[in-house]
């Protein structure tokens, strides 16, 4: 199990870094896109919204960052925060189910329990 608990940790730091580049990449976008519109109301409101998506994108990333990171250290408390991070990524279909059951399976196991203890 402890290869199983070491991709789980890799898994979860990649798939929390694609959340924090696409929370960049529509920063970026937004904002640019309200530079270039020439349109000062149009700016405020796509800069606002930029804010708020890529804000909620990094605040959802960055639990699966330390997670993942605590995982490959194999740390006691990160077993329960990736579980958390695990469930809700379930709703996420289809990369973010596979994520969350192989998580559940993963964590859920007697010999993790004993391995992270």
């Amino acid at each position: 199990m402890k290869k199983h608990i070491e991709l789980l940790g890799i898994l979860h730091l990649v798939y929390a870094g694609i959340g924090l580049m696409l929370a960049m990449f529509l920063f970026a976008l937004l904002t640019t896109t309200g530079y270039i519109s020439h349109d000062d109301l149009a700016m405020r409101i796509l800069t606002l919204v930029a804010l708020v998506i890529s804000g909620l994108l990094t605040v959802c990333s960055v639990p699966g960052i330390v997670g993942g990171i605590g995982l490959l250290k194999m740390r006691s408390w990160a077993r329960p925060l990736v579980l958390i991070v695990g469930c809700f990524h379930l709703l996420s279909i289809p990369f973010g189910t596979a994520l969350g059951v192989y998580t559940l399976w993963v964590l859920l196991n007697d010999e993790t329990r004993n391995l992270l203890a």
